[in-house]
């Protein structure tokens, strides 16, 4: 109480403006400069499955720790030091993710055994020297039979699981393409390597061709617990580094306990929402007569552009982030087919807002799963989640300040931001009716859900046939769309902490505005603009921009944003 008398008579903080965090930073240059580097390397590195890549790649990143070392961070400026610490945490990062691979690699040498005698011709070929054709002929010659005498090498040992059984295959490609590249260049100009090399190329490559496919079924047969979905959990470790690298200081544990406090929340709301609607406390009785509510075939887009115009209303109206015309103009739609539905059930978005609904050769049942899951409810937290305010106005802000950022780019930034605006827009009364809560409450739940199943996921606790009953029975969802919630998350190309990253993306910034606009200290449209004028970094980094935090060189996560 007496910190509030204080406040209320004048010792408030001063406000702090959008305007203060529009400094050029020093690490700009630098972050060009390590792309770039990166850029130069890899086009002449080629042959990624290859001692020479990752010996000239751990060099590289470890030179350019060196180099940090001796940039003046103290005599910068806050966006000079925030960039300066996600540069080195970027650096450190890939030093990791290069040292996985790696290991990974030196389990399929045995795969390669014939590398080191084509990498001197790979040397000799980017130097341009001109090639001996009948001594080439002859290497050709000896690798097309080491190559169909490795095939029966390999038969005789264990079968590679589904990860090294790609780590082999694409070291064989790799080689294959390396030498057809090479054939390629000295082909036609050079008459002597043409005569000589014509007949022994296209045997070595047909043999290649061959091993390539036998290495694609040399595998052992993934553990399939029914669900059909065979992913790559990566362990405990693995997952507590991810974390820290994404400035996370929360051990998986803790984060499982965020979301199911999170969840709890969403169930009372819930039987709040059912008991209005007439269903007492059975809230998935709530949830089905929500489900039906949708448009009819062919109004889907006409939704969604109703839906996009009442965010865009309020939030002008209410004046609590800028939207620029041409944000309002930009975007478009397209519709998800009935393949890209098996995976992304729901829409996705961005510039270009992705529609699922039913599509004409769907089954019956998907059909109607598809119908129900993007119902008129779901919809309407969905359209503003991926349109304004959120993917699109953070693609189209991303696109036009402090864009050296995108090289940072985090899924804890990126989806947080637009479940973020769900609960505010929640706790505005965005809201009309208690099926519009019902479906707000469905997707927030479903973010809980992500967390809680894919972290058990990653730790080896739960199948993925577990994780599906756990949304068909703990959030409602329908079966299919479960399965193609799952399908997506663990063998989609999504990283192991993407699906996570919602709903603590969320938390970080719902704690950022208690600390910075509900204490007074920033007007909430300053704090908005400020948010998405400083790129797609973690939600940490935003704060120690914001609040000018002493950051050294070495800083490390250490933030607890409420747990």
């Amino acid at each position: 109480m007496k910190k509030f008398i204080c406040i209320l008579f004048g010792f408030a903080p001063l406000l702090i403006s959008a305007q203060q965090f529009t400094g050029r930073s020093e690490m700009r240059d630098y972050i060009s400069e390590y792309q770039a580097d990166i850029g130069s390397l890899s086009r002449k590195y080629v042959i990624k499955e290859s001692n020479e890549y990752y010996t000239r790649f751990n060099q590289f990143y470890n030179d350019w720790l060196k180099k940090l070392k001796i940039i003046p961070f103290e005599k910068m400026g806050q966006d000079g030091k925030v960039d300066y610490v996600l540069l080195r945490t970027r650096i450190e990062k890939d030093i990791n993710s290069l040292q996985q691979a790696k290991n990974e690699f030196d389990q399929v040498q045995a795969a390669i055994p014939f590398a080191n005698k084509i990498m001197p011709l790979v040397e000799q070929r980017r130097k341009g020297a001109q090639l001996n054709g009948e001594q080439t002929a002859k290497i050709f010659n000896d690798l097309r039979k080491d190559v169909l005498a490795n095939q029966k090498e390999i038969e005789k040992q264990p079968k590679y699981s589904e990860k090294i059984s790609k780590k082999a295959v694409a070291a064989a490609q790799d080689y294959r393409k390396a030498l057809n590249e090479l054939f390629s260049f000295y082909n036609g100009f050079d008459p002597q390597f043409s005569w000589w090399m014509s007949a022994p190329h296209t045997e070595l490559d047909s043999a290649f061709s061959q091993y390539v496919r036998f290495l694609k079924t040399w595998k052992a047969a993934g553990k399939d617990d029914g669900s059909g979905i065979i992913g790559n959990p990566i362990g405990k470790d693995e997952i507590i580094k991810s974390l820290q690298s994404e400035f996370i200081s929360y051990t998986p544990e803790e984060l499982i306990d965020v979301a199911n406090k999170e969840f709890a929340w969403c169930e009372k709301e819930m039987l709040k929402a059912s008991q209005e609607m007439g269903f007492g406390n059975d809230w998935k009785q709530a949830l089905e007569k929500t489900k039906n509510d949708h448009v009819e075939p062919g109004k889907q887009p006409e939704l969604v552009n109703f839906l996009a115009n009442e965010a865009i209303d309020y939030l002008q109206k209410n004046d609590l982030v800028t939207v620029p015309d041409l944000a309002k103009e930009d975007w478009y739609m397209t519709m998800l087919n009935a393949q890209q539905q098996r995976f992304s059930p729901f829409f996705l978005g961005g510039e270009r807002i992705q529609i699922a609904f039913p599509m004409p050769e769907m089954s019956h049942e998907d059909k109607m799963m598809s119908l129900r899951g993007n119902n008129k409810h779901f919809s309407r937290a969905t359209v503003f989640h991926e349109l304004i305010p959120g993917h699109h106005l953070q693609g189209f802000m991303i696109d036009r300040y402090n864009t050296q950022r995108e090289f940072f780019y985090t899924p804890f930034w990126m989806e947080g931001w637009a479940l973020y605006w769900e609960m505010i827009l929640w706790e505005k009364n965005f809201q009309k009716s208690p099926e519009n809560r019902v479906g707000m409450l469905f997707w927030r739940m479903h973010r809980c859900a992500r967390i809680i199943f894919s972290l058990n996921y990653h730790m080896n606790v739960w199948t993925p046939q577990q994780c599906i009953d756990f949304l068909v029975d703990k959030v409602g969802h329908e079966r299919a769309n479960a399965t193609a919630e799952v399908r997506r998350s663990f063998t989609g190309g999504y990283g192991p902490l993407y699906q996570l990253a919602y709903m603590i993306g969320a938390k970080e910034f719902y704690a950022l505005r208690t600390e910075l606009v509900t204490s007074g200290k920033m007007k909430e449209k300053d704090f908005h603009d400020t948010i998405l004028q400083n790129g797609p970094i973690s939600v940490e980094m935003v704060r120690a921009l914001i609040t000018n935090q002493n950051l050294t060189r070495d800083f490390k996560t250490n933030w607890r944003f409420g747990y």
